[in-house]
């Protein structure tokens, strides 16, 4: 009986108000546009609008991809149980980074950089996806976070995110 109630306690926390990795909000796209014309405003606001548009797509066709459904941590914990196959953070930052080096003829204005946070904490190491203008430095550029939010990307200036402290990572390429 006591199995029961665990279970129900464990069922309810990590099955409420879980979003659902559709379609994203129209507003992070624009917002994103945004941010890459403050990184260089000789972009066309064609070009900006083609790489969020991309970014945006890309990262909801990972969801899918992933399987995932639920909040971050709880979709870590099904990956680190071999109960999902992918979905970590590095899975998201890695696969935004392919895509858009596959493409990159299309963004002449913009480079594309993996980051990451806490680097070696089994509990902490995050990763993520940095924007920024073409020969920039990575803390001028822009973070392209696809797994924190379930539903969303989150997307801000490198030096405004205050939940993480990046740095960039070019030896550790793409796994």
């Amino acid at each position: 009986m006591r199995i029961f109630y665990v279970s129900a306690i464990l069922i309810l926390l990590f099955s409420g108000c879980s979003d659902l990795p559709m379609k994203p909000p129209k507003t992070t796209e624009m917002r994103l546009v945004d941010l890459l014309e403050g990184l260089d405003n000789n972009a066309s606001r064609e070009e900006r609008r083609l790489l969020a548009h991309d970014i945006i797509t890309r990262a909801v066709q990972l969801n899918r991809e992933f399987d995932r459904s639920t909040p971050p941590k709880l979709h870590n914990f099904l990956v680190k149980t071999g109960i999902k196959k992918k979905g970590l953070c590095y899975h998201f930052s890695d696969g935004l980074y392919r895509y858009l080096k596959e493409r990159e003829s299309h963004y002449p204005h913009f480079g594309f950089h993996l980051i990451g946070a806490h680097i070696g904490s089994y509990w902490l190491e995050h990763n993520a996806l940095a924007v920024t203008r073409k020969g920039g430095k990575v803390l001028d550029g822009i973070v392209v976070d696809a797994w924190r939010q379930t539903s969303t990307v989150f997307v801000s200036p490198v030096r405004e995110d205050r939940a993480y402290r990046w740095v960039h990572r070019p030896a550790r390429g793409c796994l």
